[in-house]
């Protein structure tokens, strides 16, 4: 029996919807998290280790290329959104991978009804997308401290920089 191939993990919402059902019969409890994931860093692996530590599958739904510009701006995302979506799913800690178009993750948090919805501690409780949909179900939120001198538009700003004033 060979090992599954990671790019395999990168999923259907209809996939996973499935998944999650199978996995809630058998009392297994699922990790949600979001992001744009632009730049894959050691900030982005301790976070998602840490939020696959607080349950049985972690569930990484990613922002499309057209959701990133229109959170980030133009000139994002560095990376197309299969790529970043590639990298993710090979990260050993993380279950599974969507991409998602929205500009938020609400409608994927609705269908999926994760048991715990993660996010970085630099979010306000009160401004996580779907904390109210996880907790009326009786799930919970929880903030994972960001790591300090990582993040991708930090990254970008440091590669740009020495460009501009050449």
């Amino acid at each position: 029996m060979g090992m599954k191939q990671y790019w395999e993990k990168i999923r259907s919402l209809e996939d996973l919807k499935r998944e999650c059902a199978d996995l809630r019969a058998a009392g297994k409890r699922i990790a949600f998290t979001n992001g744009c994931f632009d730049i894959l860093h050691p900030g982005h692996a301790r976070y998602l280790y840490e939020a696959r530590a607080l349950a049985d599958f972690l569930i990484v739904a990613v922002n499309s290329d057209s959701s990133v510009k229109a959170v980030k701006g133009p000139g994002r995302p560095i990376f197309p959104e299969q790529a970043r979506a590639e990298l993710l799913a090979a990260l050993g800690f993380v279950d599974a991978v969507l991409i998602f178009d929205e500009e938020t993750p609400l409608r994927v948090i609705k269908e999926l009804l994760p048991d715990i919805l993660v996010k970085g501690a630099d979010w306000a409780e009160e401004e996580i997308v779907g904390a109210d949909v996880v907790k009326n179900r009786g799930g919970e939120v929880k903030r994972i401290p960001t790591v300090e001198g990582f993040s991708s538009s930090d990254i970008i700003e440091r590669i740009v920089a020495p460009l501009e004033k050449s």
